[in-house]
């Protein structure tokens, strides 16, 4: 299968190598330091976890043509680089397309996508839990397993079986859901409040660990995002996950309290959040939103999120 991976940051890296070991025939879109790196030295990952290197080669363009054509293509990008590459999308004749990452828009993306488009498109939206970064012309990369979480909106999804045919012979798992816009809704309820812990400790999410109040007020601001979305009619996906927030909230405690004093805290949350200060802004700005329709007291919410205001001044 022909696919493109539109972005080479540590999330699109790791889904490239992933596409690559099924057998597809995978390119990378990259720029700049990153396109030298990949052109000269392939695809090089450090599985920080399974302490194991990566090489694998990979075709590598700078920009995608209307003429471009690919079985599928996964838009790796921050949510603040999506709109700027919209017409990108909308003018190449691909017909799949899969925007992989936090997305307060999906809705808009999707339509602006469509409307623009000369050929009919299928899109759909996933979040590839993938943390890490990147040092010395490799990716380091922070997974307990390969596993992405996606769908289209209003259960859409008639082309799921294009998707698994990608990840064939593979371990990667994929979980579908009728409506991604919600999924997204809620992940950005879940972590919100971590990245403010994070500037409250000035991007050392270790200090966290040992201050019981932080910890307790992530959870108490958890709970009040998703009663926002619950407000204005949004489901909290995946159920599972909000069960254990909100019924196991000790067992929850004591597994914040774990990875914010582990390196894979910091790979996997603070070296994001001080790494993608504009994303955050921008994911912070479109829940605001959500807050101001909802009305309700969030004070715990209110209490952290002065931390990402605070870097806002400073910009």
């Amino acid at each position: 299968m022909k696919i493109l991976v539109y972005g080479a940051g540590v999330v699109g890296s790791y889904l490239a190598h992933v596409l690559v070991r099924a057998g597809n025939n995978v390119t990378v879109l990259a720029r700049g330091q990153r396109l030298k790196e990949l052109k000269e030295n392939s695809l090089i990952i450090r599985h920080y976890i399974q302490r194991k290197t990566t090489i694998d080669k990979v075709n590598v363009i700078d920009e995608l043509t209307p003429e471009d054509v690919y079985d599928l293509i996964f838009v790796v990008m921050q949510y603040t680089h999506l709109k700027a590459i919209l017409p990108i999308l909308a003018e190449n004749r691909s017909r799949h397309i899969i925007f992989v990452g936090n997305n307060a828009d999906a809705y808009t993306m999707q339509d602006y996508v469509l409307k623009n488009s000369s050929v009919e498109k299928q899109v759909a939206f996933g979040f590839q839990s993938t943390g890490g970064r990147r040092e010395n012309g490799r990716v380091v990369c922070v997974r307990a397993g390969g596993h992405m979480e996606l769908g289209g909106l209003n259960n859409n999804l008639s082309w799921r079986s294009l998707i698994d045919n990608a990840f064939a012979n593979t371990k990667y798992k994929l979980t579908y859901f009728d409506n991604m816009d919600s999924w997204l809704k809620s992940h950005i309820a879940l972590i919100m409040p971590l990245c403010y812990a994070t500037y409250a400790c000035n991007g050392n999410l270790r200090k966290a660990s040992k201050d019981k109040k932080l910890l307790n007020q992530i959870i108490d601001a958890i709970d009040e995002g998703y009663k926002v979305l619950e407000t204005l009619g949004y489901s909290i996906v995946p159920a599972n996950e909000e069960e254990f927030i909100r019924k196991k909230r000790f067992m929850f405690y004591i597994l914040l309290k774990i990875a914010t004093a582990t390196p894979i805290g910091k790979l996997s949350i603070s070296d994001h959040a001080t790494s993608a200060v504009d994303e955050m802004l921008a994911l912070h700005d479109a829940f605001d939103d959500l807050k101001q329709q909802a009305n309700i007291s969030t004070p715990n919410w209110d209490t952290l999120e002065v931390y990402l205001k605070n870097v806002r001044t400073q910009k």
